[in-house]
Parts: C-alpha cells; sequence; structure tokens
C-alpha cells in the first residue's frame, strides 16, 4: 500500500515561492500518474498537476500553467511541486494523490 507524506508548506508573501515535497512509500500500485491537489476552506478540492513515473510527463490545470513546475527525483522516491509567483487565491492544504493513497496534506498560506 502506497503511503504519501507531504512537507514544505508555510506561510509567503504575495509574489513568493515555495516548494512542496511528496515522499512515497510501500507503493505497489501500478498507476502511472501522481499528482497534486489542494483545497481552500471552504471550497472543493481541486486537481493542480501531475506527473508520470514511466516517463516524466506533466500535465497541470490551468491554475498552475506557467507558475507551478511539478518534478520527481525517482532515486528519493519524492515529487515536487515548485510554485512561483504565489498569489492569495493560492491558499490552501495542498495534498498529494497516487492511486487511492493520499497524504495528509500541507498548508499553504499567501499573505502578507
Amino acid at each position: 500500500q502506497v503511503q504519501l507524506v507531504e512537507s514544505g508548506g508555510g506561510l509567503v508573501q504575495p509574489g513568493g515561492s515555495l516548494t512542496l515535497s511528496c515522499v512515497a512509500s510501500g507503493f505497489t500500485t501500478s498507476d502511472n500518474v501522481m499528482n497534486w491537489y489542494r483545497q481552500a476552506l471552504g471550497k472543493e478540492r481541486e486537481w493542480v498537476g501531475g506527473i508520470s513515473v514511466n516517463n516524466w510527463s506533466t500535465s497541470y490545470a490551468d491554475l498552475a500553467v506557467g507558475r507551478f513546475t511539478i518534478s520527481r527525483d525517482s532515486a528519493k522516491n519524492t515529487m515536487y511541486l515548485q510554485m512561483n509567483n504565489l498569489e492569495p487565491e493560492d491558499t490552501a492544504m495542498y495534498y498529494c494523490n497516487w492511486a487511492r493513497a493520499w497524504g495528509r496534506g500541507t498548508q499553504v498560506t499567501v499573505s502578507s
């Protein structure tokens, strides 16, 4: 069973940057895409983007295009979400997902 642990969240000023990490362990899934989601207070969880574990190809939601970059380090079993030019609207709990597994999330707050 896959276990996922996110880290790297925190408080950042508008226009700032942050990089989140997701460490995977215990994986036996054949699902080939790892994803980032986020959920703001009072809103539904939304997909941010994903990366193939086979060929490292990435795809992004419109909210992430041009500002966020997803990458992987297979040796460290880690997926990253680099976020630039952050806006207050990016404030949310960010979750890592792989197949049916979800991490507990890491909070990102964008505020001056």
